[in-house]
C-alpha cells in the first residue's frame, strides 16, 4: 500500500508514517542544499514558510522556457551533508518532511523523533524519472547568490514516491539495515574461519 502525503503535512500525518512505508508525496515542497542549509541555520529569516513543509536535497537541472520555468531532473543528493543543520532547521522553521538519499545521522533522527518529522528515500540515478512529479515552479530564491543548484527552488509536486525510513518513533532504517548486515559479516566470517 502506498500513503499519499499532501501538503500541508500535518503532524496527525507525520505521526502515522512508520519505516517501510511508501508514500507519494502531493504539494508545495522546496530543494535546498550545503549552502541554503547553512544559510538557514545562520539566519532568522526564509522568504516563504517552512511550517509543516518539506525540504528535498536536490539540486535540480531548470532551465526558462519563456516566462516558465521547467524542471528537467530532479534527482536527490547525498543528505549527509546537511547533517550539521539539519536538526536546527527542523526546530527553526517547523519542517516536518526531509526527502534526499543514504539517510541522515543522530541528531536529525532524535529531531524527527521529538519534533515529529520523517526522513523519506528518494530513488537515486532516476533524476529524469522524479522531474516527472514536479508539475510546476512556484518560486525561486537565493538564485543569484547560490546559483541554480544551490537556490531555494519552490516546487509542486504530485505523485512524488519515496520510502520512510526514518520516522517518528525514533526507527531509523538506515541502522536497521547497517546493523543486519554487520551481523550477516560476522556469520560469513565465522563460517570462514571453519573451513
Amino acid at each position: 500500500m502506498t500513503v499519499r502525503l499532501q501538503y500541508p503535512f500535518t503532524l496527525d500525518q507525520i505521526r502515522s508514517l512508520r519505516i517501510g512505508d511508501r508514500v507519494e508525496v502531493t504539494g508545495r515542497i522546496v530543494t535546498g542544499r550545503d549552502r541554503l542549509h547553512r544559510h538557514l541555520a545562520e539566519s532568522d529569516t526564509v522568504p516563504i514558510s517552512l511550517r509543516d513543509g518539506a525540504i528535498y536535497h536536490c539540486g535540480p537541472v531548470v532551465v526558462r522556457r519563456g516566462r516558465e520555468w521547467a524542471v528537467l531532473a530532479a534527482g536527490p543528493t547525498t543528505s549527509m551533508r546537511e547533517e550539521p543543520y539539519m536538526a536546527e532547521v527542523m526546530a527553526k522553521y517547523g519542517l516536518r518532511v526531509i526527502i534526499g538519499k543514504g539517510g541522515m545521522g543522530r541528531a536529525t533522527a532524535e529531531a524527527c523523533r521529538r519534533l515529529g518529522g520523517v526522513y523519506l528515500e528518494a530513488v537515486g540515478g532516476a533524476a529524469q524519472v522524479l522531474a516527472r512529479a514536479v508539475r510546476r515552479v512556484l518560486g525561486v530564491h537565493f538564485l543569484k547568490a547560490f546559483g541554480t543548484a544551490e537556490a531555494m527552488w519552490v516546487i509542486e509536486v504530485e505523485g512524488f514516491p519515496a520510502l520512510v525510513t526514518m520516522d517518528t518513533h525514533g526507527d531509523n532504517l538506515h541502522d536497521a539495515i547497517e546493523d543486519r548486515s554487520r551481523q550477516a559479516l560476522q556469520m560469513l566470517l565465522k563460517e570462514s574461519r571453519v573451513l
